[in-house]
């Protein structure tokens, strides 16, 4: 069932939601060669800490991180701790915040240090293909419409879209209905209501859209070893343009607690 959310409790997931961007701030800041993964969770969560909320995924169904920080053709789930970033890397950072009954969660991907032309890409299009999704985020529209826009954009690019992980609902739980899948033929699935909270997350690889998960049960990656990308917001459906609760807008640097 997709709940839709009252004004009260957008308001709730706004605050959830700022908690997120800041805490990306703070790792965006971070990273860098010779940082450690587990360097970054402390950071994020020192952040969530501080403003009042605690960290989404930390004791999720046993995940022992407050973040998720994927290198290279670790396309989600990545656990962090000793791994030492390196010139040349990419790293997925995926952080959710629980405030007030609600979770806000986001993902960016980031450059370590100078990489390649390709990893640069790679990160573009997968940012760029969320936004292609968002401008079907509006009421009317089918949330498969989303789905197909961001594979259209994804693969006419080179790009391929992992089908075994996909985007969902957000709010009370962190994963609620419906999935969202980032592929498939437009036109199917539930119209698209004022009030919905969606967290939609496009997983772009540079090579085949396969994927397998590591022994430590956690840990996805890509099965022909290419490069990952992932980029997520939360978002509110509105009576017009989407509203994303992740982003900074007027979030300052002192504002970071």
């Amino acid at each position: 069932m997709i709940v839709i959310k009252t004004s009260k409790e957008i308001e709730l997931m706004q605050e959830s939601g700022r908690i997120v961007a800041l805490a990306h701030e703070e790792i965006k800041k971070a990273i860098k060669p010779g940082i450690t993964t587990g360097e970054l969770d402390a950071i994020a969560e020192a952040v969530i800490l501080a403003n009042g909320a605690t960290p989404s995924f930390k004791g999720y169904h046993g995940y022992p991180a407050s973040i998720c920080a994927s290198v290279n053709d670790q396309v989600i789930h990545g656990i962090p701790g000793e791994v030492i970033l390196k010139e040349g890397d990419i790293i997925s950072i995926d952080i959710g915040a629980f405030k007030n009954g609600y979770h806000g969660d986001a993902a960016r991907t980031h450059p370590v240090g100078k990489v390649s032309d390709a990893a640069l890409e790679l990160i573009k299009v997968t940012e760029e293909s969320f936004f292609e999704g968002l401008k079907y985020c509006k009421v009317g529209y089918r949330l498969s419409d989303v789905s197909h826009a961001i594979q259209q954009y994804a693969e006419e690019r080179g790009f391929s879209v992992v089908r075994d992980f996909v985007g969902h609902g957000i709010g009370r739980q962190m994963h609620e209905d419906p999935p969202i899948p980032n592929y498939g033929a437009p036109g199917r699935g539930p119209r698209l209501e004022k009030g919905m909270a969606l967290a939609i997350e496009p997983m772009i690889n540079s090579g085949d859209f396969k994927v397998r998960v590591l022994d430590d049960e956690w840990t996805v990656v890509t099965k022909d070893k290419s490069l990952s990308a992932h980029y997520e917001n939360t978002i509110i459906i509105t009576d017009g343009e989407p509203e994303l609760t992740t982003v900074v807008n007027s979030c300052s640097d002192s504002e970071v607690k």
